[in-house]
């Protein structure tokens, strides 16, 4: 028995559809026995050398990374006192 993969006629990998293949049973369409390495945010089959690349853009892959997170209460108000400080200091100047 061993794991096999599929992929759509795209050639993009179907997370969820693997499944095991028994000993002498031939590989069906759209699987393949090699597996996706982790990492890989689309992972594309490529047939011609037999294993899993990288088929997401920069842009994709960046959407999906989580928005910088907003500034807590403190950092505001450390902010305020520090710009209220400069303004202090060019004042007395």
């Amino acid at each position: 028995m061993k794991w096999i993969y599929k992929y759509d006629e795209n050639f993009i990998y179907l997370p969820g559809e693997e499944r095991e293949l028994a000993d002498g049973e031939a590989l069906p369409e759209f699987y393949t026995d090699v597996k996706p390495p982790d990492g890989l945010y689309l992972p594309k089959y490529s047939t011609a050398k037999n294993k899993w690349v990288e088929s997401a853009t920069q842009e994709y892959i960046d959407g999906l990374q989580p928005p910088p997170p907003e500034p807590s209460e403190v950092e505001v108000l450390q902010k305020q006192v520090a710009d209220l400080y400069y303004l202090i200091a060019l004042g007395g100047a």
